[in-house]
């Protein structure tokens, strides 16, 4: 399985940026798609995961601006994040059958 994530960027503080990471050769139903982040010199982090059959979760820092979404049969996951933070600032991963993607940078100026 290879993740192929895209859509990081710059954007303004209050700007909104859309997140996208295709899951492809998975002859396999993947239940949990997720997206990460590390900021510098902090750890990796959970942001949201969305899981078949369960929902979605989401870090406490992120309820109510983002939203973790996903297309089965394209097997990607999408985050879309709105009111972006400084603090939102980092390079954000997705996650999915045990694999992780390479990172997306994604800047917030205040």
């Amino acid at each position: 399985v290879q993740l192929q994530a895209s859509g990081g960027g710059l954007v303004q503080a209050g700007g909104s940026l859309r997140l996208s990471c295709a899951a492809s050769g998975a002859n396999f139903r993947i239940n949990t798609m997720g997206w990460y982040r590390q900021a510098p010199g902090k750890q990796r982090e959970l942001v949201a995961t969305t899981t078949i059959g369960y929902g979605t979760n989401y870090a406490d820092s992120v309820k109510g601006r983002f939203t973790i979404s996903r297309d089965n049969a394209k097997n990607t996951v999408y985050l879309q994040m709105n009111s972006l933070k400084p603090e939102d600032t980092a390079v954000y991963y997705c996650n999915a059958a045990g694999r992780w993607g390479k990172g997306t940078q994604v800047t917030v100026s205040s």
